[in-house]
């Protein structure tokens, strides 16, 4: 009897193998294509913006993975070994954008092991070789795209440390494939950003810093404030800079251009620095009391957008310290404020990676309560700050002054941000053929209330070594520029792709269990070391008064006050290894029901899925 339900029971469980097998295998054929995404940021999901650059793809693209497989294996360091899990999930996230864009995307996986021909074909399209060791070896981990024209990009090393921007720049490498020419720069600008003749002071001038680094990655071309009536039909992004006291003309020009789908980067300023306006060699009070301020007001007032261009916001959370005398020690000025790493989101390209920018003088924004419209922060203070009437910064001369009656308001004030919507325009008395009322799509503004960060005083040093101009950037302010006007000049597909999370996922149960422990731990170490603490005053105390061969002895009281001592501090220890052990303990449990959710429960849970979906094709057949 016992050995019929034995071969019973080893036949129930053959039979459920093979029925296992057969399920795995026929859902393969079933299921093919079919995802389910369960990461907590949809990590293996690509954005509606990636999906729609794909699928415009009119022609192959070959794309080329350069990845030092080799290296990285026989490598002993962790953080080498690392590269080969994010290799696989560029590979992963690489093959996902190939099915969206119906196989079109030829990719090619390539081993550039040293001294080949694949290492010097990788180092010449771009790809980035980090140093292994000693013996001069590299590591490659970068990515090579072509077009048929012979159009190449290249992403020069894929580091771990963006991932969450991951996406967005294997994106970005298709559309620049896919994109013509050099996307062109319009700038509109009350201030002399180009270089040219500077009638300040009257010399020739090379410009601004930010605008070389522009001209250097964009086609930029000057617009006359005076005559705009239109913008160029092939301007990809208009920079507005400093728009003081423009025309309705001008203003309906740039509401025209965003509405038909174009890219806007504005920068007003309620006490522009670098606006030397007004200023009288004869009257020195002249330029000081002349208005510096810039505003686009009918527009602002369509987009739902409140802009104080007579006041100017202080922080004294972000204050910079600054010397207004040599022969005083800095102190911090509220109204030039410098913000660090952990007050930019890091999740938004154009401010990503950057660790420092500095702005001054700065206004705010503000979203009407009636506005349609969503303001993005890019850009905002801390809740120490408050704004005060520009005449009062622009009149003083000690920071310090400017903390007088300071008094926080709590808000956190909007100094940078994305303005999100469909557009209306701003001028719906005006007609004529190619008039439009509003824009076809959603479109995205990019808005600063601070012209003073893209001059140099507040970000580079432009020092002249035999005859050249170096610069030397003490802040990021000229990179979040170009980030701002990249991300703008690609698709308003590109535009829409944000930043994601990362792949990697901590413990987090684990680390509060160990927290958990060392906390108990750490107060049992506190009590041993109290009770340590009270013998020796005990000892001290029970020696006091003895001569000094008596002190040499232990009296039987100290004895039995050491020994109880001894005793305790063997019970501590015990306690504190069965904090440890317990945590051990704690860690195994949740580690063997891990292994059981993953090894077994995962494939009963997918088998039980594949039965029920036969079932109900089933039923359906018969129906």
């Amino acid at each position: 009897m016992l050995s019929t339900r034995q071969t019973l029971t080893g036949g129930a469980l053959a039979l459920l193998a093979v029925l296992f097998v057969a399920l795995v295998l026929l859902s393969n054929q079933l299921l093919r294509g079919a995802r389910l995404d369960l990461t907590e940021q949809s990590l293996y999901t690509l954005a509606d913006g990636s999906r729609n650059i794909l699928k415009k793809l009119d022609e192959p693209l070959q794309l080329t993975l350069y990845f030092s497989d080799k290296a990285t294996a026989e490598s002993n360091r962790t953080d080498v070994r690392g590269l080969r899990v994010y290799f696989e999930r560029v590979r992963e996230l690489l093959e996902e954008m190939n099915g969206v864009a119906g196989g079109k995307i030829q990719l090619e996986v390539v081993d550039p092991v040293a001294y080949s021909e694949a290492e010097d074909r990788a180092g010449a399209a771009g790809v980035q070789g980090l140093p292994l060791g000693p013996a001069g070896e590299k590591i490659f981990f970068g990515l090579v795209g072509s077009n048929s024209t012979d159009g190449q990009a290249a992403i020069a090393f894929f580091d771990p440390g963006k991932e969450a921007f991951l996406e967005y720049d294997i994106a970005k490498l298709v559309h620049d494939l896919t994109t013509a020419k050099k996307p062109s720069v319009a700038l509109l600008s009350g201030l002399n950003l180009a270089p040219g003749f500077d009638p300040n002071n009257m010399q020739m001038s090379d410009g601004w810093a930010a605008y070389q680094q522009l001209a250097q990655l964009f086609e930029v071309k000057a617009l006359d404030a005076n005559n705009l009536k239109s913008i160029p039909a092939d301007v990809k992004v208009l920079v507005v800079v400093h728009p003081k006291q423009l025309s309705d003309d001008a203003q309906y020009a740039i509401d025209q251009f965003v509405l038909r789908g174009g890219h806007l980067l504005a920068f007003v300023d309620p006490n522009a620095e670098m606006d030397f306006g007004g200023a009288d060699p004869s009257n020195a009070m002249a330029g000081m009391l002349a208005s510096k301020a810039s505003d686009l007001p009918a527009l602002f007032k369509a987009w739902g957008v409140e802009y104080d261009a007579k006041h100017v916001v202080l922080d004294r959370e972000h204050a910079l310290a600054v010397s207004s005398n040599p022969d005083a020690p800095p102190s911090r000025h509220p109204g030039i404020l410098r913000f660090g790493k952990a007050d930019l989101p890091q999740n938004d390209v154009v401010s990503a990676n950057l660790d420092t920018l500095i702005v001054g003088s700065a206004g705010a924004f503000k979203l009407a309560k009636d506005s349609p419209y969503q303001l993005v922060p890019l850009l905002q203070t801390g809740s120490q700050a408050m704004t005060v009437p520009a005449e009062r910064v622009r009149m003083s001369q000690d920071p310090a002054e400017l903390l007088n009656g300071f008094a926080a308001s709590g808000e956190r004030y909007l100094l940078a941000a994305r303005l999100q919507g469909k557009f209306k325009t701003a001028f719906p008395n005006r007609s004529g053929p190619d008039h439009l009322a509003e824009a076809k799509d959603n479109g995205e503004i990019l808005l600063v209330a601070d012209t003073d960060l893209l001059s140099n005083r507040y970000w580079v040093r432009v020092q002249n070594f035999f005859g050249q101009k170096l610069l030397n950037a003490f802040a990021d302010n000229g990179d979040w520029l170009v980030n701002a006007v990249d991300n703008l000049a690609g698709s308003s597909d590109l535009i829409s792709i944000r930043g994601r999370g990362t792949s990697y996922r901590p413990f987090t149960l684990v680390e509060e269990l160990k927290l958990a422990a060392d906390d108990r731990f750490r107060v049992k170490e506190q009590e041993l070391q109290r009770e340590l603490g009270d013998t020796e005053r005990k000892l001290v105390e029970l020696q006091s008064g003895k001569s000094a061969d008596q002190k040499q002895l232990l009296s039987a009281e100290q004895q039995r006050e050491l020994e109880n001592f001894l005793k305790r501090k063997l019970q501590i220890r015990k306690e504190l290894r069965e904090v440890r052990r317990q945590l051990d303990a704690d860690i195994d449990t949740l580690g063997a029901w891990l292994k059981f959710v993953n090894i077994a429960l995962l494939p009963i849970a997918i088998t039980l899925g594949s039965l029920l979906y036969l079932a109900w094709g089933s039923r359906r057949k018969a129906a």
